[in-house]
């Protein structure tokens, strides 16, 4: 019986084009590096394939987010002794976009931040990377009290009418989702806080209030999507793949929840983050 063929940088792009990734496009990536197979040349080829699809006028995006840096106090996955919370906030060595790690986020947009040339926002707990012609303005103006909403990244790649492609993740890994989230009339907020370096090189504990992410909700939100047959569905490598358009995704989601969720209103003073993430993680 004959072996199928090894993934190669080429064999992804060609799929890629067929799924409708097309050049000049606006791409936020969420990703699963072993959904994909055996690829030549490993993560650099997929990242390479990308790149090659999306051209020099488009611009891949992807989550580099630091779950850890976060308020120990609400650490869940493990928890840590109450002692410790002072040490973690005081002497953690604060956010720095160039060289901070991203965690859970997968081996793939760590490899993007990594690609010479990619520009990371400077939230502390949520920020993106990204490669191409549109990077400096969607990384750009990440406000703390802002994270997920209208001037984050997720908001610029709405407005640069992008595309979100899920590569062998489901929806409870599409960030865009927590856009509609933050387009909810009064959502539930809660005091969070980060470990964030200053301009002298040092660092300090900062808390600020902005609005809690739920993503319990997401596969159900993300099956009656592709119900209305919003997404392309496909495979990439080993990998099955959704690509859809952010801003319909998020307009579809903004009215779902609306419908679909009960209305809460608090300001809690509770940390927004747990000890696994406060956003979604890719595999």
């Amino acid at each position: 019986m004959d072996q199928p063929s090894p993934h190669t940088a080429q064999s992804l792009a060609s799929d890629l084009r067929a799924l409708g990734v097309a050049s000049g496009d606006v791409l936020l990536l969420h990703s699963s590096n072993r959904s994909l197979g055996f690829v030549v040349g490993g993560t650099q080829a997929v990242v390479q394939a990308l790149l090659d699809v999306l051209g020099p006028e488009g611009t891949l995006v992807v989550p580099t987010h630091t779950p850890e840096n976060t308020d120990p106090a609400g650490w869940q996955h493990p928890p840590v002794p109450e002692a410790w919370w002072p040490a973690i906030r005081e002497q953690a060595p604060g956010f720095e976009p160039s060289c901070t790690p991203s965690r859970w986020m997968g081996v793939i947009a760590e490899a993007v931040r990594m690609w010479p040339g990619a520009l990371r926002s400077d939230h502390p707990q949520v920020s993106f990377a990204a490669l191409g012609m549109n990077a400096a303005g969607i990384v750009g103006g990440h406000q703390l009290d802002d994270a997920l909403g209208e001037t984050s990244p997720l908001g610029a790649v709405y407005r640069l009418n992008g595309k979100v492609l899920l590569l062998g993740c489901g929806y409870n890994s599409n960030t865009s989702l927590h856009l509609a989230e933050w387009r909810q009339k009064s959502p539930p907020r809660a005091v969070t806080g980060s470990s964030v370096r200053q301009p002298d090189g040092t660092s300090q504990w900062t808390t600020w209030v902005d609005i809690v992410a739920d993503e319990s909700d997401f596969d159900r939100l993300g099956a009656d999507f592709e119900a209305a047959g919003a997404a392309v569905i496909g495979q990439v490598g080993g990998a099955t793949a959704q690509l859809m358009s952010q801003p319909v995704l998020v307009d579809f989601a903004t009215a779902w929840m609306s419908a679909n969720r009960l209305p809460k209103h608090s300001v809690s003073k509770k940390p927004l983050a747990s000890g696994e993430a406060p956003v979604l993680a890719s595999s």
